[in-house]
């Protein structure tokens, strides 16, 4: 979690601080000596450190998808912890199982060893005890480790409903995220495929838990391409949920960069007028939605004498006493006169005093 939080955190200051960086070893590299560098806020300058952030956005992109990728592979799984392929059967676990208990059982090892080959050992033979369960397996495959923990499950029925619990939130909590951006106006740029990612990642998941193959895209598609790529062994289902996660979170939290960082070439071909007359919609809409605020306001002060004929009265009246005193003291003239009559006090003079100046 800790990992996966610095990671996202840096994605709030490193791209602007590497841009800099970069920006200025360009000047230094590209620029001959005596020659003026651009200067910020110059369209050559922005141009530059327009193109150097897009660069730097989306090697980051890349460096944090390999790093989830990293971070999947050195968590491991149970079928490398046994050193088995994910489609063996029960006979080649059972005979892996005690080839690894001749070498790590702690009858086998030193004393100094000892309690450091118990607690491996241990993990072997939950792996293999795991494996051997074809219920436990097909959880185990789609769930991750967290299944073994589930000790009131005892059906595959029983591990999907406890799964589902645990994958709820998150679509929730991460649909409910978006829609508040997307309200607040954060999410503009790039709006429907980000929907339609969402969406389509809940579909995914929800397609790899509940059946008892795997998605025939990860098969014959993404294992292929993965086998020619590079030299690791496929992903699990549970593995390849958690990846897909942590890009699709990556690529938002990119898009969110990049779309200011497209969007100032698409104001240039804008037509002014229609740039103008949106500014003016805006502003329209901002103010009827202050005017009904204000209403709605005042109707709430109002609320403890909204029945009190004569106590509204005695409001209306103050409120107009209290419109004109300010229409008055707000005149040029009489702010003007009110000063110079201020100005003829005496220095130091207690209210009420007499003499003028």
């Amino acid at each position: 979690m800790s990992t996966n939080l610095l990671s996202y955190a840096g994605w709030t200051f490193l791209p602007n601080l590497v841009t800099g960086w970069l920006q200025t070893l360009y000047y230094g590299l590209t620029v001959r000596v005596g020659d003026p560098k651009p200067l910020p806020g110059t369209p050559r300058y922005n141009k530059h450190r327009r193109r150097i952030h897009i660069l730097v956005v989306t090697a980051y992109l890349l460096y944090t998808i390999y790093e989830a990728d990293w971070q999947i592979r050195r968590e491991g799984d149970f079928y490398q912890d046994l050193g088995v392929s994910q489609d063996i059967d029960e006979r080649g676990i059972k005979s892996k199982f005690r080839r690894l208990a001749a070498q790590f059982h702690p009858d086998k090892v030193t004393n100094s060893e000892a309690r450091e080959s118990e607690s491996y050992f241990v993990h072997l033979r939950l792996a293999q005890d795991t494996l051997l369960d074809p219920t436990r397996r097909f959880a185990y495959d789609r769930f991750g480790p967290d299944v073994v923990n589930w000790r009131h499950c005892a059906s595959v029925r029983d591990y999907v409903l406890a799964g589902m619990q645990v994958i709820a939130p998150y679509y929730v909590g991460s649909g409910l995220v978006m829609a508040i951006l997307g309200f607040l106006g954060y999410l503009d740029w790039g709006k429907y495929w980000r929907y339609a990612s969402f969406a389509s990642l809940l579909v995914f998941e929800m397609h790899t838990v509940t059946r008892p193959y795997y998605p025939p895209v990860t098969t014959k598609i993404f294992k292929a391409i993965l086998t020619k790529v590079t030299n690791h062994s496929p992903y699990l289902p549970f593995q390849q949920l958690i990846l897909a996660r942590k890009i699709m979170l990556t690529v938002f939290i990119a898009l969110s960069q990049l779309g200011p960082l497209l969007q100032p070439q698409q104001a240039q071909q804008q037509n002014p007028e229609q740039s103008q007359r949106q500014s003016i919609d805006r502003l329209e809409q901002l103010t009827k939605s202050t005017e009904i605020e204000t209403t709605r306001l005042l109707a709430l002060d109002l609320a403890p004498v909204a029945g009190d004929e004569k106590a509204m009265k005695g409001v209306r009246t103050k409120m107009k006493d209290w419109l004109i005193e300010n229409t008055v003291r707000a005149d040029p003239e009489v702010r003007d006169a009110v000063g110079r009559v201020m100005q003829k006090r005496r220095v130091g003079a207690p209210t009420g005093a007499r003499g003028t100046r």
